[in-house]
């Protein structure tokens, strides 16, 4: 088990996303809990208000899933091997 912290800067300033792994048979990697993604983003719909935590979580694991970030963790495990 594990967190991932994913970062960057962006010109409204710094922004990261962080979330909780486990590591399942056979190597792969997976999230703890879809849900339970951590962020100081804050998305917005077309009319500028803040989307609901649901709606804010989907937006966010549609991010995740665009990330190597499982590639990230299998090197980190094998390097500690």
């Amino acid at each position: 088990m594990g967190q991932t912290l994913w970062s960057g800067e962006s010109e409204f300033g710094a922004a990261g996303v962080a979330w909780d792994w486990v590591r399942m048979p056979y190597g792969i990697v997976s999230m703890v809990d879809p849900m339970a993604l951590v962020t100081n983003l804050q998305f917005l719909n077309g009319e500028g208000e803040v989307l609901a935590p649901i709606e804010s979580a989907i937006q966010l694991n549609g991010i995740v899933h665009t990330l190597p970030w499982q590639e990230q963790v299998q090197l980190a495990l094998a390097t500690r091997h």
